[in-house]
């Protein structure tokens, strides 16, 4: 069984308001007059993270991905609860939970409890984190929330993390060490747009995070939509880092496309909406289904694959 039809049986039993039917990013739990917003991401070794990498980069990473959804919420947060695996690697705890301090003091939450296990040989290290927040509004988006006739909108430049990637695992090379720096970055440290993400919360459409890759995550707010979405692939912002390494080419926009962890915000507003925080204009909702990609004006043939999938 594959990851989607996993989730095709899971959406059966998250039959709760709260879960949303298993289409968004997080569950919204009402209590009260308050909006409680809950999230858990998981990191594997050698899937999301290589074995080498130093244990204060894993932490933060951990932490990272848990904000990067509660922003796609608009939710501040609360809290966070940590299932770790010890790693049976010397030193890396140690800096792990330096990773961990780091990542707490920057986002300002506590850890407020989870588990710890160690397991019987030495397989690949999995870790889990569930974020609480809490919305100050009562309008929380969700990836089911797009309108036909609005714009489809990112904060940020793409494709940095994957060309990180590349670099950490000595895929590719280049002799511009700044860039070099801010890719790395990208890929160890993602800052998630938490003050972006409150901002937006009650002025835009659907908004989710940019995780799995902008064309999947596209297709996700599609499909929950019920509508088509339209990416401009000469609208996507690449950083001067990514176009040093990999250029502003169509294929390189399709790359910066697909490969993931970007952490920033996808999102989709009216055409004439005053936004509070800069906004990249990359394509538009109309009547249909799925993702179409434009380049220069001209039709392109979607890529084999949107995004990264667990098999």
């Amino acid at each position: 069984m594959n990851e989607q039809a996993f989730i095709d049986q899971l959406k059966k039993l998250a039959t709760h308001p709260a879960a949303r039917g298993l289409v968004d990013d997080a569950a919204v739990l009402t209590i009260g007059r308050h909006k409680v917003v809950v999230t858990h991401d998981m990191l594997v070794e050698n899937v999301h993270y290589l074995p080498e990498t130093k244990g204060a980069d894993v932490a933060w990473k951990l932490v990272a991905v848990n904000m990067s959804d509660l922003a796609a919420k608009g939710a501040r947060p609360l809290g966070v609860v940590l299932g770790y695996t010890l790693s049976g690697r010397e030193g890396f705890e140690t800096s792990f939970l330096t990773g961990l301090n780091d990542a707490l003091q920057y986002y300002q939450v506590p850890l407020i409890g989870g588990d710890t296990v160690k397991a019987r040989g030495r397989g690949a290290q999995c870790l889990g984190l569930t974020a609480i927040g809490e919305t100050r509004g009562y309008l929380v988006p969700s990836r089911g929330d797009a309108r036909i006739g609005q714009d489809v909108c990112v904060n940020g430049s793409i494709g940095d993390a994957w060309a990180g990637l590349l670099l950490a695992a000595g895929e590719v090379e280049t002799p511009d060490l700044d860039a070099a720096a801010h890719l790395l970055a990208a890929y160890h440290r993602p800052c998630p747009s938490m003050a972006q993400g409150q901002a937006l919360a009650t002025l835009v459409g659907a908004m989710t995070d940019i995780s799995d890759g902008l064309l999947l995550d596209a297709s996700r707010i599609a499909d929950a939509s019920k509508l088509a979405i339209v990416i401009e692939l000469d609208r996507i912002p690449l950083s001067a880092a990514y176009q040093s390494l990999c250029g502003a080419s169509q294929e390189a926009r399709i790359a910066a496309a697909i490969g993931g962890d970007d952490y920033r915000l996808l999102y989709t507003a009216g055409a004439n909406a005053v936004l509070p925080v800069p906004s990249n204009k990359i394509g538009y909702c109309k009547p249909g289904h799925g993702v179409s990609l434009l380049f220069k004006g001209k039709p392109v043939p979607l890529p084999e694959k949107l995004g990264y999938w667990h098999g």
